[in-house]
């Protein structure tokens, strides 16, 4: 039987063309479960990941609009509130989407917990931007008053920033497998998963951070002997001069050259470089392909004939 690892970007379900309401969340949902449909069909056993930066930056500000009149609730929270919130609405629409294809299998969504480093070198200098750009005296008042880490754009505007450490272990990966070889459909590792480090009793401990969603699918992917890792997100290839009139999309692609363009910069930390070097990992470690593309084209890149294929 063999295993995929579907990365729903969160970015893919919220899309910035759109209105960010739960119907519209669960209309694109509906519409990626093409790719587990067709995985299914193929005999291929589906664990589904998903980003949430738009979600969990719209749970942040109900908690900062709240602080006043109900506890405050730390980052750690927010990851695993919108881990839930999220796997439910997936996995609802596959369990309605599997009754409708006549399809005999279970879905369970777990909240899974990312093991990191306490001194991750990302914990010091806090880079990844959450939530709303403000304006600077705005963000220093809200910096001073939650003890946040805050960061100036180019446009004057200034964001909240927060550690986003290395994923070493998903933490319930065997409990995923296990579930696999039952058959069940899985949905876990949400947002990149609830960071989580080992104090120095060993026990497990929250940590106020988010964890990149494509390096700890890709790292999950390994864990559970994944042949393929799938990435969805808001574009339907990876190209090269992104944006330019030179552009040039990638369509097959084996790992030396997509490695050989990474080291050459075409793929930015904030936009495809995580999903990249995501992919590198996962294929370095023993997976065999990774597909990247975007929800509208699903269906076909599911069948191998769109999007961008990268072969070890």
């Amino acid at each position: 039987m063999q295993k995929a690892v579907v990365a729903l970007g969160g970015n893919a379900i919220s899309p910035a063309d759109k209105v960010d309401s739960i119907a519209n969340q669960f209309i694109q949902t509906r519409q990626s479960l093409d790719a587990v449909i067709d995985l299914l069909n193929q005999g291929i056993i589906p664990v589904i990941t998903h980003g949430n930066g738009p979600q969990v930056g719209n749970a942040a500000l109900r908690t900062e609009e709240l602080a006043g009149s109900v506890p405050y609730l730390p980052l750690g929270i927010n990851v695993a509130d919108t881990e839930g919130g999220m796997g439910y609405m997936i996995e609802q629409s596959l369990i309605n989407r599997l009754r409708d294809e006549g399809i005999d299998r279970h879905v369970v969504t777990l909240i899974s917990q990312v093991l990191v480093n306490e001194n991750d070198p990302s914990i010091q200098n806090p880079s990844k931007y959450i939530g709303a750009a403000m304006p600077e005296e705005v963000a220093k008042t809200k910096a001073k008053q939650f003890g946040w880490h805050i960061k100036a754009l180019d446009n004057g505007q200034w964001r909240r920033v927060v550690p986003s450490p290395e994923p070493i272990d998903i933490i319930n990966s065997k409990v995923i497998s296990q579930l696999i070889e039952l058959g069940h459909i899985v949905i876990a590792v949400g947002g990149g998963g609830v960071p989580a480090f080992r104090d120095i009793d060993g026990d497990l401990e929250g940590l106020d951070a988010v964890i990149d969603k494509d390096k700890a699918s890709a790292l999950l992917a390994n864990q559970i002997g994944a042949e393929y890792l799938y990435i969805f997100t808001d574009v339907e290839q990876v190209a090269l001069n992104f944006g330019k009139e030179n552009e040039i999309r990638l369509s097959n692609i084996d790992l030396a050259t997509i490695k050989q363009y990474m080291a050459e910069g075409h793929f930015p930390p904030g936009n495809m470089g995580p999903k990249i070097e995501a992919s590198i990992r996962f294929l370095e470690n023993g997976g065999k392909r990774v597909i990247i593309t975007s929800i509208d084209s699903i269906k076909r890149d599911a069948s191998g004939k769109l999007g961008t294929i990268i072969k070890a």
